[in-house]
């Protein structure tokens, strides 16, 4: 789990003052990435492996903290069968689902674009709870009717009252992640000519609020930063 591609490919094909794994490893070694990558750089970096004798998995999670200390995360993962099979009791460590979604590659995607629906939810739903409270909702008030109504999603359920309204703040996952995971969304769509225009927009606001609380928050202090915006 590293943070990038660029990361990611250093390691994997090395640099020029190191090797990388394609060149230490022995031949059918399987490498699996459960980064966050850009999917269609991840398609290049399985065809080296292959190329150089080895074997490749993009298995992305999700979950956040909680559930990684309690290995029951989510794991959505990309690559052949047969090798995606095989490394089935090792995932079975760190994840209670593991869903086998599509050639190399396919696990970046699902990530990312899993990441762009959480990310669009938690913004439509501090959205809705800001202009609540400033009308005279309730914000706890507002999240319960969520949970019991349509607009029930991760957020409501499980960021709202222990990150937001207790103003901690610390789910584990920063803000800055979820921006660099909205990028990749938005840059694949781009790619392939499926461009994504809510995307866009929630992109734009991600990125904004990252670079106005810094590298260090906490991607819940969304919450904290609209309200400042709309004070």
């Amino acid at each position: 789990m590293l943070p990038d591609s660029d990361v990611v490919d250093g390691v994997v094909l090395g640099q020029a003052s190191r090797k990388g794994l394609a060149s230490i490893l022995r031949a059918g070694a399987v490498v699996i990435d459960m980064s966050s990558s850009q999917p269609l750089r991840t398609r290049l970096l399985a065809q080296a492996l292959n190329d150089a004798g080895k074997r490749f998995i993009d298995a992305p999670v999700s979950g956040g903290v909680k559930r990684a200390i309690q290995g029951t995360l989510a794991i959505m993962a990309g690559g052949e069968t047969s090798v995606i099979e095989a490394q089935r009791p090792l995932l079975a460590h760190m994840g209670t689902t593991l869903t086998h979604v599509g050639p190399a590659g396919a696990g970046h995607a699902m990530k990312a674009l899993n990441n762009y629906v959480s990310a669009a939810g938690l913004l439509a739903t501090v959205e809705a709870l800001q202009l609540g409270r400033q009308f005279g909702l309730d914000p706890a008030v507002m999240t319960d009717v969520f949970n019991s109504s349509t607009g029930k999603n991760n957020t409501t359920e499980n960021k709202v009252k222990p990150f937001m309204l207790s103003a901690a703040f610390n789910s584990g996952f920063s803000l800055a992640l979820m921006a660099k995971d909205l990028g990749i969304a938005m840059s694949l769509g781009r790619d392939i000519g499926r461009p994504m225009q809510l995307g866009e927009e929630v992109l734009q606001m991600w990125r904004k609020a990252s670079a106005e609380l810094g590298p260090g928050a906490d991607h819940t202090e969304m919450y904290r930063w609209l309200a400042a915006s709309g004070d």
